[in-house]
Formats: structure tokens, sequence, C-alpha cells
């Protein structure tokens, strides 16, 4: 079912569908806890909202908060939807799915932005200002043989992700690659990439993985 996508709310796009399309291959318990971290207009939580799971979903924008409510309005479906930073709002909650489509896209500021539509996707010089909090802090909220599903371009560095998910105790790896065409984020900075190594001069595409990482014992 399609969502409404409101002005300033990142439109689901290649890395939304490939989260969905690995969600529906995850053998979820009857009323399963869910948790969509960085939801948007709710389209991830919504898809596991069909599948029967208990859904909650966060943003830390205002705008894609009331955008996801909405749409799960317009569907129907039960998902909590929570505005907050990441998963604070969750802090002392266990899940058996943590679902995630982060900011990974490496940008020229430091820092992540505060507001405005690039506070989706940007995440600091190495795209990596959120994955390496969701990797230090997912983990505790997963119960046992829960799953994090994670999707970010390789442009983020999986191997640090794999790296700091199996340190926290996770059977973390790579089970889905997906080779699409640079946006206009990335072929507007197509120049800056490649001067920092991560691209080279002909590169049109980029590699987007879904990292799934299970919480042993």
């Amino acid at each position: 079912m399609a969502t409404v996508t409101l002005p300033g709310v990142y439109t689901p796009q290649d890395d939304t569908d490939l989260l969905i399309r690995l969600l529906h291959d995850e053998h979820l318990p009857p009323h399963a806890e869910v948790l969509d971290v960085g939801t948007g207009t709710g389209a991830v939580a919504l898809a596991a909202a069909r599948l029967g799971a208990r859904v909650t979903a966060i943003d830390i924008s205002w705008r894609a908060a009331l955008n996801a409510k909405a749409n799960a309005l317009l569907a129907r479906l039960p998902v909590r939807v929570r505005r907050g930073d990441l998963l604070g709002p969750v802090a002392g909650r266990s899940f058996d799915l943590i679902l995630s489509n982060p900011p990974y896209v490496p940008a020229p500021a430091a820092e992540c932005p505060r507001r405005g539509p690039a506070r989706a996707w940007d995440a600091g010089r190495d795209g990596r200002l959120v994955l390496d909090r969701i990797c230090r802090d997912a983990p505790g909220l997963l119960k046992p043989g829960g799953v994090l599903l994670l999707v970010q371009s390789e442009l983020s560095g999986p191997e640090e992700t794999l790296r700091r998910l199996r340190a926290a105790g996770l059977d973390a790896g790579v089970v889905e690659h997906r080779s699409v065409a640079f946006g206009p984020v990335l072929r507007s900075r197509s120049g800056w990439l490649h001067d920092r190594g991560l691209i080279e001069d002909d590169t049109e595409k980029e590699e987007l993985v879904v990292i799934r990482a299970v919480r042993l014992g």
C-alpha cells in the first residue's frame, strides 16, 4: 500500500524497499515486538504491522512522526509513533526485531544537520554518526534471539558496522546487496567523495547493503 509523504519527509526509496523485503524473510513470533528507528513516512513500520507485529516507530523529526501517524491512521494499523532521538524513547524495553534505515551518507559537514530534509540522510564526514550510536545501543534492546536489520551504503563502512555489532556480542553479517544509481545528493557531492577516496572518477552507482545481527542466547 502506498504511503503519503509530507513535504520535508524522506520519500521511501530503494533502501526502504530493500529493508521491507528483508523484513518479510524474518520468521517473527506471534505478536512480535518490533521497533522501527528513523521511521520517516512509516513505510517500514506499516509493513511490520501488516505481518501482525506490535510496532513502535521513532523519528527525531516532528514532521516525520506526524507523517507516520497519519499513514498508520490511513492504513488502519496500530503503530505506536514516538518522537525522539534514536533509541532514547524506548529505553528499558526489549524487542524481537529492530529495523533501521538511518542517515548514512558521508557529508562535508562534521555534524548531523539539526533541521531540514538533509537530516534524513547526512551523517558526518564518514557517514557513521548515527550508525555508530545504533551499533552501541541497539544490542541492549534485543531479546534473546532478537534481530537487528540495518540498511546502509558501502560508502559508510559496513565492515565497521559488523565489527561493532560483533564486539557487542551479536552474530552479524551482510545478507543483501543492491546497486543503485546515484541520486541528486550523491551526484552533487561526487567530486568531494572522489577527493576523500570513497569513489572512483567514473562511479555513478552506490552499493546498498542490509546487515542482519542476532542476539544469541
